[in-house]
């Protein structure tokens, strides 16, 4: 018989790849493009959504030219996406409106602001977990339907689509305009800020509120089950898993029961701790949200703290400054000295997410002085995505009531033993990198897999977790506190700038 493997397409805000999985969950062959990063306006960040199914064209056909392998191989596709970004197409032709809008994009805050007078930054986080922010997606597709002439009155007569990076892929791979299934699933749907908690289902009330027609909406599905088959380079293939890509990441952790969390550090930083199967309101500045949903089995959910700008403030470091000629560089230049200079970071570039959830904010560097060089500079970039990591980890412990024992991290940062060091010691408890660090496109295999019977159980994904290193705090508490502190501070230098 022909050995049989699992396919993961993880598209992200930078790159998209394709990731092939044997039954040992080893990676068997891969590969990557990126794609273009579109700035309109300050604030304003787009994909040309025609050049991601492109890229997701290629890495596909690319993957398995590695793997020397055929469609025949693959026994089911995991789809993982970026989450809130935005896409709105034509039914008839598959061409896009407008480009995407990005998750990171702040062009909403006045419809924000115009939603908030009602009810306040909250108004819609009992039924959604949410707050009012320009991270979800529900208004990024109010602004298409007011600014593209005629998409409201095409949207309502049924002519236009939405969907996130998850739906358009699978619209697309399924045949598109002749008969492509429109569907995302329930993490995705969480993250429109329109979808009920509880029902799983979008609210009318929601859509009245913020002017979404329904009839442009997916369907809402489980995160693993067969939504319909592949056309190209994996025609007949089952796709048979859907998940946002920091859910996809909890579930290649397999942080299955409620209390065990991860943090991934990509693009962002996004932390998710599994609350089992009642979502648990936050107190503290997190998200309540959907971990997974396995076929018909009750859904799972999470609360998860969303930071905007990690491994993208490395790259401004190189793109837009020019301190490094690639992102690795940033931990030589960092180790030329031996502490930040009293310099800190806080890359507010499009506001800041949890737990403050402040769309005024702009980034600041405080503590300049004419000591601070480049390493410095470099240092505090680092460490700047370990604060906000902390502040993060603080609220959870008080939402949730279990304080961590230790923090499973994954992600392409993670390979940063300077970062992963420092982030245990401003933590103070190990810091855990798993064997098979990219556990995003993992966890979409891993789902994809159950649906067609090719794992059996998650029990037996458990068995599959292996430890590649742990990291233990070493910096004493009150140094520790002291940096803390004084980040803290430079927090505060950001507010009401806009």
């Amino acid at each position: 018989m022909t050995k049989q493997v699992i396919a993961a397409i993880d598209q992200g805000t930078t790159s998209t790849r394709c990731m092939i999985f044997d039954q040992a969950g080893n990676v068997v062959a891969k590969a990557q493009k990126e794609h273009t990063q579109i700035y309109p306006r300050p604030g304003w960040v787009e994909h040309d959504p025609e050049e991601i199914v492109t890229r997701t064209r290629e890495v596909v056909a690319g993957a398995l030219a590695v793997g020397d392998l055929s469609a025949s191989q693959v026994a089911a596709i995991g789809i993982t996406n970026q989450r809130e970004t935005t896409v709105v197409w034509e039914k008839e032709t598959g061409r896009p409106v407008a480009n995407a809008i990005v998750w990171q994009d702040t062009r909403t805050d006045a419809i924000l602001r115009r939603l908030s007078r009602e009810g306040g930054q909250n108004r819609f986080r009992r039924q959604t977990g949410l707050p009012l922010a320009t991270y979800f997606s529900g208004p990024k597709i109010r602004w298409i339907l007011d600014e593209i002439p005629g998409a409201r009155a095409r949207a309502r007569r049924g002519e236009l689509l939405f969907g996130t990076i998850d739906s358009w892929l699978i619209w697309q791979l399924t045949g598109g305009p002749a008969g492509g299934r429109h569907v995302t699933d329930v993490t995705n749907a969480s993250r429109t800020q329109l979808m009920n908690l509880k029902t799983l289902d979008w609210d009318a009330d929601l859509l009245k509120a913020i002017g979404i027609p329904r009839a442009m909406l997916p369907e809402i599905r489980s995160s693993s089950e067969v939504y319909g088959r592949a056309s190209g380079a994996l025609a007949g293939v089952p796709i048979a898993a859907d998940l946002g890509d920091q859910h996809a990441a909890l579930f290649g952790q397999t942080c299955f029961a409620p209390g065990e969390a991860k943090n991934t550090y990509g693009t962002g930083c996004f932390m998710l701790m599994n609350t089992g199967p009642r979502p648990v309101p936050s107190k503290n500045g997190l998200l309540t949200t959907l971990a997974y949903k396995l076929g018909n089995e009750p859904a799972v959910y999470a609360l998860e703290g969303s930071i905007a700008i990690a491994g993208a403030l490395v790259q401004w470091l190189r793109d837009n400054l020019g301190l490094i000629a690639s992102a690795p560089e940033v931990e030589a230049l960092a180790n030329t000295v031996s502490d930040n200079g009293g310099v800190y970071i806080v890359p507010a570039f499009s506001g800041l997410f949890a737990p403050y959830w402040r769309d005024d904010a702009r980034g600041v560097i405080a503590g300049l002085t004419r000591f601070v060089n480049r390493g410095h500079i470099a240092r505090a970039t680092l460490e700047a995505t370990a604060y906000q990591t902390r502040e993060v980890l603080d609220a959870m412990n008080a939402d949730s009531g279990v304080k961590l024992k230790s923090l499973r991290v994954d992600g392409g940062m993670v390979f940063n033993e300077t970062l992963m060091q420092f982030q245990s010691d401003m933590l103070g408890v190990p810091v855990v990198r798993p064997r098979v660090a990219e556990t995003t496109a993992l966890g979409a295999a891993y789902a994809a897999g159950l649906a067609v019977g090719f794992w059996r159980d998650q029990r037996a994904l458990r068995a599959q977790w292996g430890m590649d290193k742990t990291w233990k705090p070493a910096l004493p508490r009150a140094r520790r506190e002291s940096l803390y502190a004084g980040w803290k501070k430079a927090v505060t230098r950001s507010f009401d700038w806009v």
